[in-house]
């Protein structure tokens, strides 16, 4: 590779030192002198014949005076560590960000494998979200803190003064059991007070409050964690005068208003391969193999009645054709009309069959899904075989929708975004 620049890069303006890389005669390996530019921020290709110098420009040169002057802002403890790269054969370098280089030749065998895995980067994300990230309810997408006992106490002095409440928990009760029966049991572990009881349940007050600037917290403090060790980690805040409910809290991650339960976070959690962390549909792929409904109606233009489900033309399956037409007619689904002129619910009917399907196949529509499944049974046939992978491909998952991950670790949040949307950030 021979320089092409009459003139060596003398100057550069402050604006432009940050948008571009200049390098100035380039001499590593088999370059001759080379001087150019690159814009950060655009994806550039270098191309050429063998031994024209590709690699001795992008890795030997510009990767490795970015890697070289990432690794001297280091302290000298840290870089004893760390593989330290030669200075490039090169007059000047101006401009270079740290730069990260991945091999030609892939070393893993991996199809879960991606950058983030690659680079590592992914490993201090999972890391980061375990011990930083902050959990959000899915359905109310409210914050859901762990509450001790200390911290309940606190924020009931601060925002209940002047009320009169009372710390209860819920206990699972019998309707065959009496009231007296109940009281007398509640008796033996030290409560004598039940603010109301159902026919599942009764509400039973581990004590009373008038919260005000003389209000033991002491006392307060030992209350609530009575409530939480007899009431499965649980406990309610009640009005006296009014006898309503006015505040929950729950010891382990327990979202109050939605009454569900969440785990401690851990790395493993926010892992793709992770059985802990990966979609149980997809298995941390992030995609499926399954039936194309693009392959199966390869011309949107035809109608029912014109064979627009294109495994039913064949003569082997020409009695399914037949009952599609028959069940659409007693259903009222349009068979001269072309397939992109239905709406969704025809097609979803079509497809997935009678909403209440019973397992009739002769006096029901089945749908097209049901169809393959069936197919599926005999796929020990090479035939069959070959007739479902005219119709497969890859799609997204629809469980995860792409993300690789079950629904527990999307729930947990930094700065308002999960850790699919981090990863899923471009690098500029």
């Amino acid at each position: 590779m021979k320089n092409k620049s009459k003139h060596p890069i003398k100057s550069e303006s402050k604006e432009n030192k940050l948008n571009s890389v200049f390098i100035q005669g380039a001499k590593q390996n088999n370059l001759k002198n080379i001087s150019l530019e690159l814009p950060l921020g655009k994806l550039i290709v270098v191309t050429g014949v063998s031994g024209s110098g590709k690699s001795s420009l992008v890795f030997d040169t510009v990767t490795a005076e970015g890697q070289r002057r990432y690794i001297e802002t280091f302290s000298s403890y840290a870089r004893q560590f760390i593989d330290r790269m030669d200075k490039p054969n090169v007059d000047k370098v101006l401009g270079v960000p740290p730069a990260v280089s991945i091999e030609q030749t892939n070393p893993i065998k991996n199809s879960r494998s991606t950058v983030g895995t690659i680079t590592e980067l992914s490993d201090h994300f999972k890391l980061l979200f375990a011990k930083c990230s902050k959990l959000h309810c899915p359905k109310c997408k409210q914050e859901v803190v762990d509450m001790p006992s200390t911290r309940v106490a606190k924020q009931l002095i601060d925002k209940y003064s002047g009320l009169k409440i009372a710390v209860t928990f819920d206990l699972p009760v019998p309707e065959s059991i009496t009231n007296e029966e109940l009281i007398n049991s509640l008796s033996a572990q030290g409560y004598t007070k039940l603010l109301k009881r159902t026919k599942s349940k009764a509400i039973v007050i581990t004590d009373r409050f008038s919260i005000n600037e003389n209000t033991d917290e002491s006392r307060l403090i030992e209350s609530i964690e009575n409530a939480y060790k007899t009431g499965n980690l649980h406990c309610d805040i009640y009005n006296i005068e009014k006898k309503q409910k006015i505040d929950s809290y729950s010891k382990n991650f327990n979202c109050a208003n939605c009454n569900l339960t969440f785990k401690k976070p851990r790395p493993a959690l926010f892992s793709f391969n992770s059985p802990i962390g990966a979609c149980h549909s997809c298995k941390g792929f992030g995609r499926i193999i399954g039936v194309d409904p693009n392959l199966v109606v390869p011309d949107e233009n035809k109608s029912l009645s014109e064979g627009a489900i294109r495994p039913f033309q064949s003569k082997s399956y020409s009695n399914c054709q037949k009952e599609l037409i028959h069940h659409a007619v007693k259903n009222k689904i349009p068979i001269n009309l072309a397939w992109k002129k239905l709406c969704k619910k025809d097609k979803d009917w079509i497809f997935n069959g009678c909403s209440k399907w019973t397992g009739k196949w002769s006096k029901e529509w089945y749908g097209v899904l049901r169809f393959f499944e069936k197919l599926e049974t005999k796929s020990y046939k090479m035939h069959v075989r070959v007739l479902l992978s005219r119709y497969r491909s890859y799609t997204q998952c629809n469980s995860c929708f792409g993300t690789r991950l079950k629904p527990e670790p999307l729930n947990w949040l930094i700065l308002d975004k999960n850790i699919h949307q981090w990863l899923s950030q471009p690098i500029f």
